[in-house]
């Protein structure tokens, strides 16, 4: 595979990284088993190539090195921003069609704001399938608007590269057309977060809970056999 002009500034070892995540499962793959989840403050939006260096992401990290490996093989580097009322964050998700349906790659500390297959028939249709599992630490579902998708390959190259933060990146995002979830009328009517789902990811049990814990590959679980 030829080189892309933007992608010069990465050594061979990252660009080969890259060139292996040549579908979004592989790239989700990736987010969870191979980075840990950027918790540094004060908050950071590194370039693709500076979580590859640093080897951790956040929402936002995860899904622009998500761009950053669809644009390498092809596909169209998009990103999505999901806002969520005062009393949460916001996150970034990065989507993708496959035979005309919507899927997506994206970075969190909660199960449920991680990967879609791509079943959703729209990319509305893809932001509100995060609506339930989109809570805050007191079971409020939070989520209330989502943005147009982001063509990253519409912005100064450096986001792909720069040891610098690109906080540019979030700023072209907040600024895309949003379309509201829910009215300020709906939103008192809301049932909170099924509470086993609150308890497994934000209190947990003898464990630490979900939110603060790693994937891991299915080949290291032990699951019990099937039988035929």
């Amino acid at each position: 595979m030829k080189q892309p002009p933007a992608f010069a500034r990465f050594s061979p070892g990252r660009l080969a990284v890259l060139r292996r995540l040549d579908s979004p499962r592989k790239v989700q793959d990736f987010l969870d088993y191979s980075l840990a989840y950027n918790d540094a403050k004060p908050d950071t939006c590194l370039s693709p190539l500076e979580v590859l260096k640093q080897r951790k992401a956040h929402c936002i990290e995860g899904a622009m090195l998500a761009a950053a490996a669809f644009l390498l093989h092809g596909r169209r580097p998009l990103l999505l921003d999901l806002r969520a009322n005062p009393r949460d964050d916001d996150h970034v998700i990065a989507p993708f069609v496959e035979n005309g349906r919507w899927g997506a790659v994206a970075q969190s500390h909660f199960c449920g704001l991680r990967y879609r297959e791509p079943v959703h028939e729209s990319f509305g249709e893809l932001a509100r399938s995060y609506f339930e599992f989109y809570y805050n630490h007191r079971g409020e579902k939070t989520l209330r608007e989502y943005s147009e998708p982001l063509d990253a390959a519409s912005l100064k190259p450096d986001w792909l590269w720069s040891e610098k933060n690109v906080f540019f990146v979030s700023r072209r995002l907040d600024a895309q057309r949003h379309h509201r979830i829910i009215g300020h009328a709906g939103e008192k009517n809301l049932r909170k977060a099924d509470s086993l789902l609150l308890a497994g990811e934000l209190l947990g049990g003898s464990r630490v809970p979900l939110a603060r814990r790693r994937p891991l590959p299915y080949a290291r679980l032990k699951l019990p056999r099937v039988r035929p």
